[in-house]
Order: C-alpha cells, then sequence, then structure tokens
C-alpha cells in the first residue's frame, strides 16, 4: 500500500507554533530552517495517520482475503508455493 499526498500545488500559508525555547535557541544557532523541517515532520505525520486510519479501516476485509488465500491460494502461478 502506498499513501502519496503532493502538496505542491499548494502555497504556503503563515502560522504560529509554540516551540520549547531551548529547543528553538539551538535550532536557530544550527541554521534550522523551521519551517521546512516541521513540514518535513508533518508530512510524516500526516501519512502515518493516514495508513494508519486506512488498516483500521480495512482490517476486516485484509482478514477475510487473507483466509481466503490461506484456503484456496492465490490466483498467479508465480506467486503459489510448490
Amino acid at each position: 500500500m502506498r499513501i502519496r499526498e503532493d502538496y505542491a500545488g499548494y502555497g504556503k500559508r503563515a502560522t504560529n507554533v509554540s516551540i520549547n525555547q531551548g529547543l528553538l535557541e539551538e535550532a536557530r544557532a544550527l541554521d534550522i530552517n523551521l519551517s521546512a523541517t516541521l513540514e518535513r515532520a508533518l508530512e510524516a505525520e500526516v501519512r502515518a495517520r493516514k495508513r494508519e486510519r486506512w488498516l483500521a479501516e480495512n482490517r476486516e476485509a485484509i482478514k477475510g482475503y487473507n483466509a481466503w488465500v490461506a484456503e484456496h491460494g492465490v490466483f498467479s502461478p508465480m506467486f503459489r508455493k510448490p
């Protein structure tokens, strides 16, 4: 399963966040781009949450399919076990 969102078509929007002061000072001292770093972290978190949601919503169907395959095998000879 591959979940991919492409946010390239969206513009940027200013927002306020609260960050631990010591962490912020160290990040600035290390010239860390806060916007880019937060964006990457949010993309990863959104991807993980969508995956979790998809798996939860499809758990029964996956379980049913796995049971069917265990009983009947797979369609393609390429994936059949001898």
